[in-house]
C-alpha cells in the first residue's frame, strides 16, 4: 500500500512480505503450484530478537519480584560501596549538564 500525499508518493514497504511469483509452464502433465511468501532478513532478525527479550524480560520480572519480597520483609541489604559509587556517577554527570 502506498500513501499519495498532494501528489508525492510515500516510502516503498521495508522489511514486508515479498511474494514470489513463478512463471506457469504450459505443460499437461504438471499440477499447478501455490504462490509462496517469504519474509524478509530484517523481518527474520526482528521475529529473532523479540523471541530473545521475552525469556530475559521474564528473568527481570523474576529478579525484580524476589527484590520487592526482599524488601518487604526488611532482609534487603544493598551493597553501600555500588550505592555510593553510582551516587557519585550521578552527581558528576548531573554537575557536567549544568
Amino acid at each position: 500500500m502506498m500513501i499519495d500525499f498532494f501528489g508525492v508518493g510515500g516510502p516503498p514497504n521495508l522489511g514486508g512480505p515479498k511474494k514470489v511469483v513463478k512463471p506457469q509452464a504450459g505443460k499437461a502433465g504438471e499440477t499447478q503450484k501455490s504462490d509462496q511468501v517469504e519474509f524478509s532478513s530484517v523481518l527474520q532478525d526482528v521475529h529473532r530478537a523479540q523471541s530473545g527479550t521475552s525469556a530475559a524480560e521474564a528473568e527481570r520480572a523474576a529478579r525484580v519480584q524476589q527484590l520487592k519480597e526482599q524488601v518487604a520483609n526488611g532482609t534487603y541489604q544493598p551493597d553501600i560501596q555500588k550505592v555510593a559509587a553510582s551516587l557519585l556517577q550521578y552527581l558528576v554527570e548531573a554537575n557536567q549538564k549544568l
